[in-house]
């Protein structure tokens, strides 16, 4: 199944996204649910897979982690089960990602499902991402306020909440219904009756995780052992002083680490692809499974589909040289194939005519090869 906005993407970017939050009434053109309750509390008992299970009775809030070996917790009402990242696991979840890829793929964080009985929730709180909650079967209701400072608490040791709001929106979602909420705006929602949702999420790196993250980069992979230098210095009475000139010199020192072009662009395209949740992935690299290029020539010219691993982030940057970034990790691509490589991550799937143009030069498909061995792409034979 293709799944499908209904909504006028332009004027959503252009009026809403960041800015507050709307309801995309049947948002979703006829949707219907990728998973079934049953399949959703399976994937919650797998150890690879975040999940938990959040209740409230007699105004007492729980939350416990999975893995589950058992829904024991999971009550006639007041209970919700919900599991992180399902796109990573499930093929017909991915696709419904993908029906947000007006919005850049390093944005995209995941899928989040949530299974509620009557009453269940997780109280009021914010969030500091953008999402989509896309209301599958049955009926929830939901109030969510515009940004505004609100005392936040721990109702749980994992749940944290915040103070009562004023709501700009007061609905009940009925299935295909859309509910854009932006960071910052606290919101809540109760099942009326047991529920399917699906929350679409958008992160943004916040600027120290950033500059942590390009540190240890730079204390990986930059080789300068420039030093602070100083034969112009004079002689002083003020033993204990740190000259401003001294501090200038030494902040253009560090600057000038954070300051290379090509360093800063191969960490973010690493770091952006990098996924905080795991993934189906098959290795076939050192296995008897291992592909070797007669076997890529010939899923190519048998005209099989090349698609890509779901929940796998694959990114590329205007930059020379031409490099793709996949899970975290860097790929360099020959110039000549730089167009399949932009497809490759533009798209979560490739078909023969697309592939045909670079089926002649080896050395054009090497790289695609390692790709396809380390489980980052497959051959849909089907």
């Amino acid at each position: 199944m293709t799944y499908q906005t209904a909504f006028n993407q332009q004027d959503f970017m252009a009026n809403y996204w960041q800015q507050r939050p709307c309801l995309l009434k049947q948002g979703m053109l006829d949707f219907v649910d990728p998973l079934s309750p049953e399949e959703l509390a399976g994937l919650a008992m797998e150890a690879d897979i975040q999940s938990r299970l959040v209740t409230c009775h007699e105004q007492q809030w729980e939350a416990h982690l999975g893995p589950f070996e058992d829904f024991a917790l999971l009550g006639e009402s007041h209970s919700s089960l919900l599991v992180q990242g399902v796109d990573h696991w499930h093929g017909e979840v991915a696709k419904l990602a993908a029906a947000f890829q007006f919005i850049p793929n390093w944005r995209f964080d995941d899928v989040m499902i949530s299974y509620s009985t009557v009453k269940g929730g997780v109280g009021p709180h914010i969030d500091q991402y953008c999402v989509f909650i896309i209301q599958g079967q049955g009926k929830r209701h939901w109030r969510v306020g515009q940004k505004q400072i609100l005392k936040e608490f721990a109702s749980h040791d994992k749940l944290k909440h915040c103070e009562d709001f004023v709501a700009e929106i007061d609905v009940v979602l009925e299935a295909g219904d859309v509910l854009y909420i932006p960071p910052g705006c606290p919101h809540e929602g109760y099942a009326i009756e047991p529920s399917m949702n699906y929350s679409v999420g958008f992160r943004a790196p916040n600027a120290k995780d950033l500059v942590t993250g390009f540190a240890d980069y730079l204390l990986q992979h930059e080789t300068s052992s420039q030093r602070f230098a100083d034969p112009q210095r004079q002689e002083t009475n003020e033993f204990g002083r740190v000259a401003e000139n001294d501090t200038l010199a030494l902040n253009k020192l560090m600057q000038s680490l954070f300051n290379s072009p090509q360093a800063s662009a191969h960490f973010l395209g690493e770091y952006l692809s990098d996924s905080s949740h795991s993934s189906d992935i098959v290795v076939l690299s050192g296995s008897d499974q291992e592909l070797a290029m007669s076997d890529l020539r010939q899923l190519m010219e048998q005209g099989a589909e090349l698609k890509r691993t779901s929940g796998i982030k694959a990114l590329y940057l205007d930059v020379l040289p031409y490099e793709l970034f996949v899970d975290g990790q860097s790929y360099a691509v020959p110039n000549c194939s730089w167009a399949l490589a932009k497809n490759m991550c533009d798209s979560t799937a490739l078909d023969t005519h697309s592939l045909r143009a670079f089926n002649e030069d080896e050395h054009q498909l090497d790289w695609l090869l390692e790709l396809l061995n380390a489980g980052y792409w497959y051959f849909d034979e089907q």
